[in-house]
């Protein structure tokens, strides 16, 4: 094989190795955001909705502050055995290609490299063992008043960022800009 053809494609496969260790880590960070949403529904009404929404979504009240109308729910997020069978077969997918290229590149020591893909089910127990944790959801209500005697609720919310996508969903909240 050309001798320029062996190290380029270790160098990528090397790039590759590292874009997957990186994504592998990605897979468990913190993704916790704070929007602003608004409701037509009143004050009282509007937080025994949500009330309700995290109790059926297996949350719990964790602190609350009634006379600022702030809440805090608690809840534990469980991981997905989906992810981590993928990020597993990511893994041997990957460490099996950089040990290919290291046993071309090695020839006398090459079987030695494909056991780099005993090491795979090390990405799916890293991303079993940090994405369960307890999780928390923040909300602050508002009232403001509209033209008329119309009144909006106004939301302000801290939790991560698919927990808002399915409140915005559930509740028909909308964000403010």
């Amino acid at each position: 094989m050309n001798t320029a053809v062996l190290p380029s494609t270790f160098v990528l496969t090397l790039l590759l190795a590292v874009g997957l260790f990186f994504f592998i880590k990605a897979s468990v960070k913190d993704r916790t955001e704070q929007v602003k949403l608004s409701s037509d529904s009143a004050q009282e009404s509007l937080l025994t909705q949500l009330q309700q929404y995290f109790s059926d979504r297996a949350y719990r009240v964790a602190a609350v502050d009634a006379p600022n109308y702030q809440v805090t729910f608690e809840g534990f997020v469980r991981p997905s055995w989906f992810l981590a069978i993928f990020l597993t077969m990511l893994s041997a997918g990957g460490t099996l290609c950089l040990g290919l290229v290291l046993a071309m590149l090695v020839p006398q020591n090459g079987q030695i490299f494909l056991a780099l893909v005993l090491l795979s089910p090390l990405a799916g127990i890293f991303y079993w063992k940090k994405a369960g944790r307890s999780e928390q959801v923040s909300l602050k209500l508002e009232s403001v008043a509209e033209s008329g005697s119309e009144t909006k609720s106004l939301i302000t919310v801290r939790a991560h960022r698919d927990e808002l996508a399915a409140m915005q969903k559930a509740l028909d909240l909308k964000p403010v800009s």
